[in-house]
């Protein structure tokens, strides 16, 4: 007993550790990762030999996992950015759902169908959109659209393939990802859309102050009228700590500094569903994987077609047969060099993460936590969410958060027979409590939809904690039927 408990009070020290390492002493979580899982193998009793075997092979496994998903996913998005398919999309689906419907079209479509799009990216290629058609939705416009753009785009990130937090979870947790896919399907489409209409009923009974929420337009400056390179300066710490927005969008093809989001669209472009198209068939063989799985189908010729890492490969040439016609061989090459160094920092995160959880794992805590849930399947989940929020709210990362959580409970879902797709789902929920000041999409959103801080932590850290919380209701109510 008294060795069991040593063993939880040095994961919580690890734990503990690399938040420290990385919010006090500013160090790169990679390296912060790394140390926590050395000093939680070492204390815990492993060799030297044995912890570093650990480590490298957890890094190597979830990389045989996912390495080849993200970097084809980041590759995808990038052209898609370069083809300018996002801000047509956003404009076709004002057309088609009005201003009204917008904010949850909007939502919808970009938690969903474009999460192979790095997340900072899709926010500064679709925030100035959105900001233009706030004032179309009518009262309380820019709150509305500004959550529903928070919401998506960190709800698509954990829960929808191929976002990267939602893959690197499906590897740390040995998840088919035909399987993450449909459930992260199930989780995200009720998550946003209730979390949207949550929101918009706090926002009408007072909960909003335009004069205090919003930034107020210079005498004669259009505050729509922002071009999508972030000339306007942004506040807080993005404009010190991060990439200026129009650095960042050159980086993967997007709009020329100078040149606003409508300069772009002409009536000569291609349709928008041929630009969409290997995106929509590679989630459809995906999903169709799935569901063949399920159903103990087994042919050659199926596997390989439906084979995430097979479905995404033929995304990527066909999109760039398709980058190639509509806007130049350079311009394709060009975001293809800059999606693969994009890449290059999330495949290392994801794979330092892989490293703790399966250092965790060697620890043995998982049948001493199996042995204190017994058959309880909500126990464990809360317990993750909660874990997975804490380490949001000090680290300021979903991803670093959604694995670390996951990683301690993986262990558990075979002593007590819990299926592992629900620890994925609420260590993502856990992951999105209270995005706040600690992250660069906060400061994205505050000064791309023309937010004061105060309203920022109204759209983005309350909206997506109340997805996080409808996420975490609807994997609960999931687990009484798995």
């Amino acid at each position: 007993m008294t060795s069991e408990i040593i063993t939880i009070i040095h994961t919580a020290i690890a734990i503990l550790g690399v938040v420290v390492l990385i919010t006090r002493f500013r160090l790169n979580p990679a390296v912060a990762l790394v140390i926590g899982s050395l000093y939680l193998g070492l204390a815990t009793g492993n060799s030297p030999t044995d912890t570093i075997g650990t480590i490298t092979g957890g890094f190597g496994e979830i990389m045989a996992e996912v390495g080849l998903l993200i970097t084809f996913g980041v590759l995808l998005g990038s052209m898609l950015s370069e083809m300018n398919a996002i801000q047509r999309l956003v404009s076709h689906l004002l057309r088609i759902f009005g201003p009204k419907g917008l904010p949850y079209a909007m939502g919808l479509t970009i938690g969903t169908v474009l999460q192979s799009i790095f997340l900072d990216v899709l926010l500064v290629i679709s925030a100035p959109l959105a900001r233009k058609m706030a004032p179309l939705i009518g009262k309380h416009g820019t709150p509305r659209i500004a959550t529903a753009l928070a919401i998506s785009l960190e709800c698509g990130i954990v829960f929808m393939v191929p976002g990267v937090a939602a893959l690197a979870l499906a590897g740390v947790l040995g998840v088919p990802l035909g399987q993450m896919l449909l459930f992260g399907l199930i989780v995200i489409v009720p998550t946003i859309v209730i979390s949207i209409f949550i929101m918009t009923l706090l926002f009408r009974i007072g909960f909003w102050n335009e004069q205090l929420d919003e930034t107020q337009p210079v005498e004669g400056e259009d505050a729509a009228d922002d071009s999508i390179d972030g000339s306007r300066e942004p506040v807080g710490p993005l404009k010190t700590e991060s990439i200026p927005v129009g650095d960042r969008l050159s980086k993967v093809g997007g709009v020329p500094r100078g040149v606003a989001v409508a300069e772009r669209t002409t009536t000569s472009e291609p349709k928008l569903i041929l630009l969409f198209a290997p995106l929509l068939v590679c989630l459809g063989l995906i999903a169709t994987g799935a569901i063949l799985q399920i159903a103990g189908v087994e042919i050659d010729a199926l596997v390989l077609i439906t084979d995430p890492v097979f479905a995404l490969l033929l995304a990527v040439l066909g999109t760039s047969v398709i980058g190639r016609l509509t806007v130049g061989g350079k311009a394709v090459e060009k975001s293809v060099v800059a999606g693969f160094r994009e890449s290059g920092q999330i495949l290392i995160l994801t794979g330092v993460g892989g490293s703790l959880a399966a250092t965790v794992a060697a620890t043995g805590l998982g049948d001493i936590l199996g042995q204190a849930f017994n058959a309880n399947s909500f126990a464990p989940l809360l317990i993750v969410w909660a874990i997975a929020a804490v380490l949001h709210i000090a680290v300021g990362s979903v991803t670093i958060s959604a694995i670390t959580a996951a990683g301690i409970l993986a262990p558990i879902a075979s002593v007590i027979g819990l299926d592992p797709i629900l620890i994925a789902l609420a260590a993502g929920a856990g992951s999105l409590f209270a995005v706040h000041v600690t992250s660069n999409t906060f400061w994205l959103l505050q000064s791309l939809l023309g937010q004061t801080t105060r309203g920022t932590l109204k759209t983005c850290t309350v909206g997506v904690s109340v997805a996080s919380i409808v996420a975490l209701l609807v994997t609960l109510v999931l687990s009484i039927f798995l």
